[in-house]
C-alpha cells in the first residue's frame, strides 16, 4: 500500500536553558568585578554564568566579531592597500604602512593571531568606509548574533566610552563565529608562516582540545579571555572579562563543562517513528540527571494526511517540560509496501 512519509523540517526552536544549581561550577578564582559564561555553541545553551549581564570593556575580544563580520561579508582573497589612517594605530599592531598590500586573509590572521589593532582599521575602513560606519554595523550585526545588550564604537577594543558587552552577549558573538569554517581555521592557528605571525593564546598550547579564540587586556578591561575547545563532539565557549588569572579561570570553567555536560543525540536523522521519517538531527548539551527528564511528545492530525507537503502533526522535545525543540511533521513523499 502507499504509506506517507513524513519527516521534521529543519529548524528547531533552542530555549537557552537556566543552568541548575547542582552544575555550577566553583566560584573560586573567578573576579568580583568581572563576569564569566560558558555556553555549548550548537545549541546556545548557557552552561555557566557569573555577573553574565553586567556590561562591561571586552578589550581586543571585541575583534572576534570584526573577523566574523569580514569573513561573512568580503572575498578574503581581495588585496586592498593600507590605508594612512590604520598605519601607526595605537596599541598592539603588526606594524602595517601606509600604501603597502595585503590580502583581507593576511589582514584577518595579524588581527587575531597578533592582535592586530592596525589590522583592525584597515579591515574596517574597506568594509564599511568609517570607522563610525563599521561600528554601527557591529551592533547591529551583533544583535542578529543574539547579542542583545552590547554597543560597539571600534573594530579593535580600544578604550571607548560607548564600547560595552557582557559576558553573555561576547559568549553568543563567539558561539556563532565557531560554527564559520574559515573563522575556526584562523584561530586555531599556532603559527601563520607566509607572515612569521604566533599566535598570542597560550590556550591552544595549554589546553586539551582547544580551538582558539582570543585575547584582550586594557588597563581598563582587565585581562580577558575567550576559548573555544572541542571534546567528544561538544564545542564548548567559555569567556572571562577583567580576570588576572584568565587561563587558569577559562581552563576550570571549560573542565567543568566537559565533565557536567554531555552532548546527546534526542533526534537523529533518518530515524522513522510511528510512520513518520525524520530528518532532522538535533543535539543538546545534558547532565546525566537531565538525560533521564527529556521527554519526546508526538502529536499526529488523524486521519493522517497522504498529500505531499501537507502538515501530518508536530514533534516537541521537552527538558522538565521546558521545550527545547518543536516543529511540524510534514508528509515529504509517498512509498509503497
Amino acid at each position: 500500500m502507499n504509506k506517507p512519509v513524513c519527516c521534521v523540517a529543519a529548524a528547531a526552536l533552542l530555549f537557552l536553558a537556566i543552568i541548575p544549581v547542582h552544575a555550577r561550577v566553583s566560584a573560586e578564582g573567578a573576579s568580583l568585578s568581572g563576569a564569566e559564561c560558558v555556553v555549548e555553541v550548537s545549541s546556545r545553551r548557557v552552561l555557566h554564568t557569573e555577573n553574565a549581564e553586567r556590561r562591561l570593556p571586552i578589550a581586543s575580544t571585541t575583534k572576534i566579531l570584526t573577523a566574523i563580520i569580514i569573513i561573512e561579508d568580503c572575498d578574503l582573497t581581495e588585496t586592498i592597500e593600507i590605508p594612512a589612517e590604520a598605519a601607526g594605530t595605537e596599541g598592539s599592531s603588526i606594524y602595517l604602512r601606509a600604501g603597502e598590500r595585503y590580502t583581507i586573509e593576511e589582514l584577518l590572521y595579524g588581527l587575531m593571531l597578533r592582535s592586530g589593532n592596525d589590522a583592525a582599521v584597515a579591515l574596517a575602513l574597506h568594509h564599511s568606509g568609517s570607522i563610525r560606519a563599521f561600528a554601527q554595523e557591529m551592533t547591529e550585526r551583533a544583535v542578529f548574533y543574539g547579542a542583545t545588550d552590547s554597543a560597539f564604537a571600534n573594530p579593535h577594543g580600544l578604550p571607548a566610552e560607548d564600547h560595552r558587552t557582557t559576558a553573555r552577549d561576547l559568549a553568543l558573538i563567539a558561539a556563532h563565529a565557531m560554527e564559520n569554517d574559515t573563522f575556526r581555521t584562523i584561530v586555531s592557528t599556532k603559527y601563520y608562516s607566509p607572515r612569521n605571525w604566533a599566535n598570542k593564546n597560550k590556550m591552544l598550547a595549554q589546553y586539551e582540545g582547544a580551538a582558539g579564540i582570543k585575547t584582550g587586556f586594557t588597563t581598563e578591561a582587565g585581562r580577558c579571555l575567550v576559548t573555544g575547545a572541542e571534546r567528544e563532539g561538544m564545542t564548548v565557549v567559555s569567556v572571562v572579562l577583567n580576570c588576572p588569572s584568565m587561563y587558569e579561570r577559562s581552563a576550570a570553567l571549560l573542565d567543568h563543562a566537559f565533565e557536567a555536560y554531555s552532548l546527546t543525540q534526542l533526534c537523529s536523522q533518518d530515524e522513522t517513528v510511528d510512520g513518520c521519517k525524520i530528518r532532522y538531527h538535533f543535539s543538546y548539551p545534558l547532565t546525566d540527571r537531565e538525560q533521564a527528564q527529556v521527554e519526546r511528545r508526538l502529536t499526529f492530525i488523524e486521519p493522517r494526511p497522504e498529500t505531499a507537503g501537507e502538515i501530518a502533526g508536530q514533534m516537541q522535545i521537552l527538558l522538565e517540560n521546558r521545550l527545547l525543540f518543536s516543529q511540524n511533521l510534514y508528509i515529504m513523499e509517498q512509498t509503497n509496501e
